[in-house]
């Protein structure tokens, strides 16, 4: 099993490119599903588990080719088994996002309860409530979900919670029922405004994509399309904070500040200095952070996929900050690891108080999820002597090539086995 070897001490400089963003791509592949025609994708993460998507979109019968060195083209023309099986499904939550496609355009779908990170419960039951309310019949048996429908109908449709899966699996369900569908306290992510604009171009009726209510006029077919998928806002905020960290001054290119406006702020809060361009990032940090409170919530609020790597900035930073995690409950499971490399850490239910120190020193540690991965990282890279970062199989779900990128500015890092 590859292990991520540190050593701690560099000051991150110089310019990387950011890649397609990983939960924009994942259901935008899924969109294969929904048309007969060929799709064509540029932008596209080489990360595991955009691979375990394509595995498995390939076992239902979808065409997969390579174009290029990001790109694919997938043509679900062939498509014969609307089955997503545990084997398949148990590494990635996202697999749950064939379920709506598969039942729109086939009348039938057998897809296994997902598994994924271990960072709280996710449920599904919302994608079924969102699926029973457009006429199919659910049933949920030996693990798996089992959904038909001659053809799916509009309805309106108000989740019990923001779900970002959720969305986007009615919203894709949506584009071939008959009639209109309203998706209310829907959830507003960047990626699920890229997947109703791949859709549009694809020949669907979506409107107030990026609100709270999101309209879904159904159509008899879609056709193929081509489309880039956005660059990786969680990435982007990722090397943001390890440059922060280090004191560092790097430019991040093929990216966006659009979708960060809170992530920006928080480390504009914190003494950096951040510079944006139409298509580019660059932040110049100070010798030392000051320490910066949050709050997590759904967009536009601030994500809990940089909470961890903020808590790791937060350890080295001057002063005290409280950071209050609302979306999931099982999410500082990087707390002991941190602590593990000298952080002062407290936990009170959902807040972890961290009080910063002069120095954290390398030590092994082990990456739980993938965002508390991302955390032990840019802890490792201000940490005194040598950080091992155990089963990184969690980071190579989310980060291209990181030890790579991060080489390129300047860390000492490399993968070991």
């Amino acid at each position: 099993m590859d292990k991520l070897l540190i050593q701690g001490g560099s000051v991150l400089s110089g310019e990387v490119a950011i890649s397609g963003a990983k939960n924009a791509a994942l259901p935008i592949l899924c969109a294969s599903l929904l048309t007969a025609e060929p799709l064509h994708f540029t932008n596209v993460p080489h990360l595991n588990d955009i691979s375990t998507m394509l595995r498995l979109l390939g076992d239902m019968g979808v065409d997969v080719t390579m174009d290029g060195v990001d790109g694919l083209v997938l043509n679900g023309g062939g498509l014969n088994n609307p089955v997503a099986s545990y084997e398949m499904v148990k590494t990635m939550r996202a697999s749950i996002l064939v379920l709506g496609p598969l039942v729109a355009r086939g009348g039938e779908a057998r897809v296994s309860l997902p598994g994924g990170c271990a960072i709280g419960a996710r449920p599904v039951d919302q994608h079924i409530k969102g699926l029973q309310a457009m006429g199919a019949e659910v049933k949920v048996e030996q693990g798996y979900v089992h959904a038909k429908a001659t053809r799916l109908k509009g309805a309106r449709i108000c989740t019990d919670m923001v779900t970002v899966t959720g969305t986007e699996n009615l919203m894709m369900a949506a584009c071939l029922a008959e009639g209109e569908t309203v998706i209310e306290n829907a959830a507003r992510e960047p990626e699920v405004v890229d997947l109703a604009n791949c859709l549009v171009s694809m020949g669907a009726r979506i409107s107030g994509a990026g609100t709270d209510v999101i309209r879904i006029q159904g159509v008899d077919k879609l056709h193929g399309a081509t489309h880039a998928i956005m660059p990786d806002r969680i990435e982007t905020g990722t090397y943001l904070c390890a440059a922060a960290a280090t004191g560092g001054d790097i430019r991040l290119l093929k990216t966006s500040a659009a979708y960060l406006d809170t992530v920006v702020d928080k480390l504009m809060d914190a003494g950096c200095e951040i510079t944006t361009e139409r298509d580019a990032i660059r932040l110049q940090a100070p010798k030392r952070l000051k320490a910066v409170s949050l709050r997590t919530a759904p967009y536009p609020a601030f994500p809990t996929d940089m909470q961890a790597q903020f808590m790791a900035i937060n350890c080295v930073a001057d002063g005290v900050a409280t950071i209050r995690e609302t979306i999931f409950e099982n999410r500082f499971m990087h707390v002991n690891e941190l602590m593990r490399l000298g952080a002062n850490i407290q936990i009170e239910g959902n807040n972890a108080i961290v009080r910063g120190v002069d120095r954290l020193e390398g030590a092994t540690v082990m990456a739980t999820d993938l965002r508390a991965s991302a955390s032990l990282v840019i802890a490792g890279l201000v940490a005194q002597g040598e950080t091992l970062i155990d089963r990184i199989y969690h980071l190579d779900r989310g980060y291209e090539r990181i030890e790579e990128k991060l080489a390129r500015l300047g860390a000492s890092v490399k993968r070991v086995r």
